[in-house]
């Protein structure tokens, strides 16, 4: 049977968790972004601080955070990291259409990258916002969320768009 270039299959086709055992640690960074859209009125109560359920983006921030570090519970396959940072930001704009941008950055030193905890961090954190919101703005989406760069081990640096 050919060799699949999806690593979480083995010869046989069974899914399995990758055994990173013999990979050296190294320092390794993930940045993933994505943006959740939202009538105007809406951006405006974020910003204000004037939700009803309190300071939306610093929950969220917390949210994006605790979701990082709980990754491994989440998504079967990914092995269980002791990250050393994870910087949840948030940008607001306007035009053209009313919206939140999250950037998770998260680092680790060991023998597997960290994109899945960036990509869950973002995930969250804007889940986050849609649900302290929904009350004044169920029609929100959440949109594209995706790697932005990583860091480290074997295959080095990657940009996207680079």
């Amino acid at each position: 049977m050919p060799t699949s270039p999806l690593t979480h299959f083995d010869a046989q086709g069974q899914a399995h968790m990758v055994d990173v055992a013999a990979k050296p640690a190294t320092h390794r960074v993930a940045v993933a972004t994505g943006v959740i859209e939202m009538r105007a009125q809406t951006l405006a109560l974020i910003e204000s601080g004037s939700a009803k359920k309190g300071d939306v983006l610093g929950v969220a921030r917390i949210a994006g955070i605790q979701a990082a570090k709980k990754t491994s519970d989440l998504i079967p396959l990914c092995h269980p990291l002791a990250l050393t940072r994870v910087a949840v930001a948030f940008e607001t704009a306007a035009t053209p259409v009313a919206q939140v941008r999250c950037t998770a950055t998260v680092e680790t030193v060991g023998p597997t990258g960290v994109e899945m905890e960036a990509l869950t961090a973002v995930q969250v954190a804007l889940l986050t916002v849609y649900d302290m919101c929904k009350a004044a703005d169920r029609g929100m989406t959440i949109t594209g969320v995706h790697v932005v760069e990583k860091h480290g081990g074997k295959s080095g640096s990657w940009v996207a768009g680079a």
